[in-house]
């Protein structure tokens, strides 16, 4: 073989292995669904998403890919997740969603953490099509919301559900005695708590309470002892804090330091952490929080023993569970239409029931109305004690000081 021929038939060679190679890839990207997920893994919402967030997402895909993946018309399905931390700056995750959609062109994406970030990539998700099942965030504008936005679905309810679970809960205390009328509220400076706080004080005080004590702190606030100070300055029957993560922490270990002895005690988001039970233990029996879990069902028991086994860390008692049903409705709408149609998957999620370890979801106008809203420390367990549709409530216990 001449050089001329020898270099000829080499490139052909090369050309196809080339293209071996460029079908081998591109049937192997048709074996496979893309999710894309963003989320804080570091920044002030990081302790939050590390806990109830990613942990179950990865869980569930695990799970799925041991079964074989999603079984679609043509074929089982591996699903590929690809992560991103947007490090809990709202510019950072709608960068990092743009990119997942235009660069990595996923078939789908979670819904982010927290109410303010659903709230602000919601355009994004609708402008591609993305169905998005919003299960961390907490909105009185979910009318609005799901009419402006037709693939944008609820599963926590709103927020006037939200408070008038808490109200109701200081109500039945009231009634029976164990608390008067004074009501100290704070609330971290974000869409969450401020709207809870907003809804909060005419509900509180139609329901007959004085609220002695309001103030507001910024996310990250490092020391929030005079927010507590001045809380026990006005000497309440009751606290409520509206509170994130990092400031649910705080403020609690700041009760406890400065004894804020109330008989109905109630931070909101990461108190169902079971970091929460560690750090403070039986100084939190009767402490009240957001959400809350039936741990004793079979669904519930299961989820948590796999996640334990798998993850190596305990989910918390509320927002891990319906992390995890999120991503059980969404594989099931997959299923459902058989392929990566998301128009054909979001009418799929608005027309269907899905089973999931929260017992079965249904979305009438997108919102689901199964979920809990008020849990509460007891016995090393926090279980819910208020809800809407959820069966296995236990009562609630007084507080009993921090020792």
């Amino acid at each position: 073989m001449n050089r001329r021929n020898f270099v000829a038939a080499a490139a052909k060679t090369v050309a196809a292995a080339g293209m071996a190679a460029l079908l081998a890839g591109t049937a192997l990207a048709a074996d496979t669904i893309k999710l894309g997920a963003v989320a804080p893994k570091t920044g002030p919402l990081a302790g939050g998403s590390t806990v109830t967030h990613w942990p179950s997402i990865e869980l569930w895909v695990k799970q799925t890919n041991d079964k074989g993946g999603l079984k679609l018309k043509d074929g089982q399905k591996m699903i590929e997740l690809i992560e991103y931390d947007d490090k809990t700056d709202p510019g950072e995750h709608i960068k990092a969603v743009q990119r997942a959609i235009t660069q990595d062109e996923v078939d789908f994406l979670i819904a982010p953490y927290g109410t303010g970030f659903n709230v602000a990539v919601a355009p994004i998700y609708a402008k591609y099509g993305y169905p998005q099942i919003a299960v961390t965030s907490i909105s009185d504008l979910i009318g609005e919301l799901t009419e402006r936005y037709p693939g944008l679905f609820f599963t926590l309810g709103d927020t006037t559900s939200f408070v008038n679970g808490v109200k109701d809960i200081l109500v039945k205390m009231r009634d029976d005695g164990v608390i008067g009328n004074k009501v100290a509220m704070v609330n971290v400076a974000d869409a969450f708590g401020i709207e809870l706080a907003e809804v909060a004080r005419p509900i509180f005080t139609e329901a007959g309470f004085d609220i002695v004590y309001d103030k507001s702190y910024p996310l990250g606030t490092p020391d929030l002892s005079p927010v507590v100070k001045g809380a026990k300055a006005t000497n309440p029957d009751a606290f409520v804090a509206w509170s994130y993560p990092p400031d649910t922490f705080a403020i609690t270990e700041q009760a406890a330091i400065e004894n804020l002895d109330v008989k109905a005690f109630y931070t909101a988001v990461a108190t169902a952490f079971p970091a929460y039970g560690g750090k403070f233990g039986s100084k939190i029996n009767g402490v009240l929080g957001a959400g809350g879990v039936n741990p004793d069902t079979p669904a519930i028991a299961e989820y948590r023993k796999a996640h334990k086994e798998l993850m190596g860390q305990e989910p918390d008692y509320w927002a891990s569970a319906n992390t995890y049903a999120s991503m059980q409705i969404l594989g099931q709408a997959i299923e459902g239409v058989g392929s990566t149609d998301r128009e054909a998957v979001t009418q799929y999620l608005k027309e269907n029931e899905f089973d999931t370890i929260m017992g079965p979801i249904v979305f009438d106008e997108q919102v689901s109305n199964r979920f809990w809203t008020v849990g509460q420390w007891q016995d090393g367990v926090f279980r819910g004690v208020a809800s809407s549709n959820m069966d296995g409530a236990v009562p609630v216990i007084a507080k009993s000081g921090w020792e």
